[in-house]
């Protein structure tokens, strides 16, 4: 029994999967994390492994990661692959019959999104192409002269070469989608085609007409001994289960056909051929012989999903370094971006919905000299709770302005390596134990690490700061100098990972992600 997923349902599928990322009742987030990658491979800068697909190893994501931050509506679109018009390229033409056994020319793609039927032109404006100069003398197609520029509604060439080209002009990208959806490879469909008010956009839908309205037409063979030079037949019936469908067919000099027109498209062709008999059309010693091109359904421009396969979608995201909400930190590295689906908020129920959330710890230090205090970005941080029960943390960053220290605890810290295996001696213990200002006995304890020795500030609680009259928010909420990640480790679905070469984050540099799913 022979099968198929259709491309059809990977466009529905990206098409579904914009409108559940969308949808309000969605939580979707792109993260950043692991600063310590070459403690996990030294050689990961210069050859990042490929991430793995377990449980095991997403916990691993959840312990390394650093910050979040939200997907909104204007951050995620279908995308097709880039095709930029450049001159003397042959492009390929949009036909409804692309199969392995009738390949796209010139390209010789076996399915019509494989091939180059459309481009981008230098001011991001997208057409069809829908004729490229094709005729029996250049059975693939002939290299295309003129830059499409125009926004008439209705198809035509782009210049005087004759290059044979004709083209249907359907979206123009927005700058604000150039900067986020432009990329090497890929360009943006408009959101919401089918039901958007915006007026460029309603009038090529509208101007689609009827599904089954023939715009082109070509010659497959010109025929031999018809006619006289320059004769014209008009009205030809363009015969199938559509209807009032007519053609018009020019005689040329060497009494072939010269060129053939579509007069009136018609509505309703899902097939056709042109009746030259019923035109009194004149056999000649070889009858010619013509292509009648189906347009998708709805015509063309009513669903350019469909129409130009846009099965990939694009999640856009950019980390900046934002000091009212000093979440993603700097100073530090990142080897790894990912997105996860409805995270919770820590220690809830409900779904994440902060547009920025920390993912790790933080502690308020105090003591002499905290504002000079040196703590190594991923180096050990101890704080001796008890007989024979010490946290264990990470430093992720410390501002010296504000004595915020911040951390990740991981299972390297607990008894194992980073590999996974088990460490056969750890001075580290078994068991993640969490920083905290108070013991049961009460008074501040202490954090070794960096070059000295500093305490928790227990007397602190709040999301900001005063210090000489400026205030600095530290985009985490404390409660005795301790702050609790603002997200719940190992909750929603991380569905996306990329492991990279480290980069140091600094104060000046923001970071734009480009993650492309294809389905």
């Amino acid at each position: 029994m022979s099968a198929i997923i259709t491309d059809q349902f990977r466009i529905l599928t990206a098409s579904n999967f914009v409108d559940l990322i969308t949808d309000s009742s969605s939580s979707f987030y792109s993260f950043v994390g692991l600063s310590n990658a070459t403690d996990y491979l030294s050689t990961w800068d210069q050859n990042p492994p490929a991430p793995k697909d377990n449980f095991d190893e997403e916990n691993d994501y959840w312990d390394t990661m650093i910050a979040l931050k939200k997907i909104t509506n204007d951050d995620v679109r279908q995308v097709i692959k880039k095709v930029t018009w450049t001159s003397g390229t042959t492009y390929d033409m949009y036909r409804h019959d692309i199969s392995r056994d009738k390949l796209s020319k010139p390209s010789n793609a076996t399915r019509l999104y494989s091939s180059n039927f459309y481009v981008v032109n230098k001011d991001f404006k997208v057409y069809i192409c829908l004729n490229n100069g094709v005729d029996p003398e250049n059975p693939d197609g002939r290299p295309s002269l003129d830059e499409p520029t125009f926004e008439d509604l209705e198809p035509g060439s782009a210049g005087t070469s004759g290059d044979g080209y004709i083209w249907k002009y359907l979206y123009t990208i927005s700058p604000s989608e150039i900067i986020k959806f432009d990329s090497i490879n890929y360009i943006p469909v408009p959101r919401d085609w089918k039901t958007t008010t915006d007026s460029g956009i309603a009038l090529v839908r509208e101007n689609a007409s009827s599904s089954g309205q023939i715009k082109t037409i070509t010659i497959t063979n010109r025929g031999v001994g018809i006619g006289t030079a320059g004769e014209v037949y008009s009205d030809i019936p363009l015969k199938g289960d559509g209807s009032d469908g007519t053609a018009t067919v020019i005689i040329g000099n060497d009494a072939t056909v010269e060129t053939v027109l579509v007069s009136n498209g018609g509505s309703g062709y899902t097939h056709a051929r042109l009746d030259l008999d019923a035109a009194g059309f004149p056999s000649g010693t070889e009858k010619p012989t013509f292509d009648v091109i189906i347009p998708p359904q709805g015509g063309h421009g009513a669903d350019i999903y469909r129409e130009l396969g846009a099965s990939n979608v694009l999640i856009y995201s950019r980390i900046e370094n934002d000091i009212e909400n000093p979440d993603f930190i700097t100073g530090n590295q990142i080897a790894r971006i990912g997105l996860v689906e409805d995270p919770l908020s820590y220690n809830s129920s409900d779904k994440l919905s902060l547009d920025k959330a920390s993912a790790v710890g933080a502690l308020k230090i105090t003591g002499a000299g905290y504002s000079s205090a040196t703590f190594v970005p991923d180096s050990v941080i101890t704080q001796t709770i008890g007989t024979g029960v010490t946290a264990f943390g990470r430093v992720v960053s410390y501002t010296k302005e504000t004595g915020i220290l911040k951390y990740w605890q991981d299972r390297s810290i607990v008894g194992f390596n980073s590999d996974k295996s088990q460490k056969d001696n750890t001075l580290y213990g078994y068991e993640i134990v969490n920083f905290t200002s108070t013991v049961s006995s009460g008074g501040n304890l202490t954090i070794s690490g960096g070059n000295a020795n500093y305490s928790i500030d227990s007397a602190f609680t709040g999301i900001t700061t005063t210090i000489n009259s400026r205030t600095y928010n530290l985009g985490q909420q404390f409660v005795n100098g301790v702050s609790n990640p603002e997200v719940q480790k190992y909750s929603g679905s991380i569905f996306y990972v990329d492991n990279r070469p480290s980069i140091t984050r600094s104060l000046n540099q923001k970071e734009d992600i480009k993650v492309i799913l294809q389905f």
